[in-house]
């Protein structure tokens, strides 16, 4: 089976169950270590899309690049631990798990959809389960996994919610007594975007006009948001007459005087959109991809930069992997905290018709190669 990654890394395994509990009961046992998640899209100078993004907890996710066939048979859980939503995928997808589970935090499929799970907490407000139809009730880490195996585009996913073709329901972790808040973010290859987040219940659809999403308050407090930054500009600031005094800005960059540098929410939001906006587009494959590492770059958290009051012994949040996806290409690209090199796996090399879930751990031992240089 060629394809970008040895398959002698690779172990085959079946869909374990448990170990999505595991991630949600690591998730809820500390929930302000999860809410700096950054992603956007950019277009290329070839009329192609590329999406990147970070993923940050405090704890060590293990998470494990993953491959689901075409036609493979995937289920959701109930919130009694039971089966609940099963579907047969109709599209082969590539992208990371965590803990071993079956289920997509992040990744991409064959048709060039793409997209993440990002937290969304004091927002996310799921369906009760007790008044959902189990045969379309999903687990809220389980959205992502149903779009990319069921469809093409951002608006098949679009009609098929507002179709009340699925519900996310509100799965309690029996020990925490609670869900994981998250919300949604999904890109196509026409470079389309679309923001998913459980509002009141249900799931509220916003088209993403700018393609960038990070976590709370709501997408759409966000886009207001952006009325607070009208005069930023990557283009430097002209100098002040006064009075016959001319006063010139210090060095470069003085259109950005006043963009936020902090990681809150709301910031990277603006910071992100401010890169991907200004940024020069690149061609489709190599050069558009180092183009978003470079914007990936300055979301990047060192261990102890986000920090607690009390912090204690409490494990420090910081950036555990990166990813970007050439949705021309069908590439799918990631580095993590402790290997900063962006290695590729190329989805079309894989056989797209396999009976079994194919996966590999990210250490630097058996990680897919390194994206190549542009050539000059």
């Amino acid at each position: 089976m060629p394809s970008s990654v040895s398959s002698s890394t690779f172990s085959w395994r079946r869909s374990v169950r448990k170990t999505a509990a595991a991630l949600l009961t690591a998730a809820m046992l500390a929930p302000h270590v999860a809410s700096a998640c950054t992603s956007f899209l950019i277009p290329t100078s070839d009329g192609g899309s590329v999406y990147g993004r970070t993923m940050e907890f405090g704890f060590s996710m293990d998470s494990k690049a993953m491959v689901i066939p075409r036609n493979h048979k995937l289920s959701s859980i109930g919130p009694d631990g039971k089966e609940a939503m099963t579907w047969t995928g109709k599209y082969a997808a590539v992208g990371l798990n965590g803990l071993g589970m079956s289920t997509l935090v992040d990744g991409m499929n064959e048709k060039g959809l793409a997209g993440g799970v990002l937290y969304f907490p004091g927002f996310a407000d799921y369906a009760d389960p007790a008044k959902a139809d189990p045969a379309k009730s999903l687990a809220p880490w389980d959205f992502l996994t149903w779009a990319l195996t069921n469809f093409a585009t951002v608006e098949e996913v679009k009609a098929a919610i507002n179709n009340n073709e699925v519900a996310v329901v509100k799965v309690i972790q029996e020990a925490l007594k609670i869900a994981p808040p998250l919300h949604y973010t999904l890109h196509d290859a026409s470079g389309a975007s679309l923001v998913v987040e459980p509002i009141d219940g249900k799931l509220k659809v916003y088209d993403n006009p700018v393609g960038v999403m990070t976590n709370s308050p709501t997408f759409d407090w966000h886009l207001t948001n952006l009325s607070n930054y009208v005069k930023l500009s990557s283009v430097n600031a002209e100098p002040l007459k006064l009075d016959g005094m001319t006063i010139e800005p210090f060095g470069q960059g003085s259109g950005l005087l006043g963009i936020p540098g902090d990681g809150t929410p709301p910031s990277r939001f603006i910071r992100a959109l401010g890169l991907t906006m200004s940024v020069e587009p690149a061609a489709s494959g190599p050069e558009s991809v180092r183009l978003a590492e470079h914007i990936l770059n300055n979301f990047d958290i060192p261990k102890g930069w986000v920090r607690e009051k009390d912090q204690g012994d409490d494990p420090l949040e910081y950036t555990q992997w990166s990813t970007v996806a050439d949705l021309s290409n069908g590439m799918y690209y990631v580095k993590t905290y402790d290997n900063q090199v962006l290695r590729g796996i190329d989805l079309n090399s894989f056989d797209l018709d396999a009976k079994e879930i194919v996966s590999a751990p990210l250490n630097s031992e058996i990680a897919p190669p390194a994206l190549p240089m542009p050539k000059s």
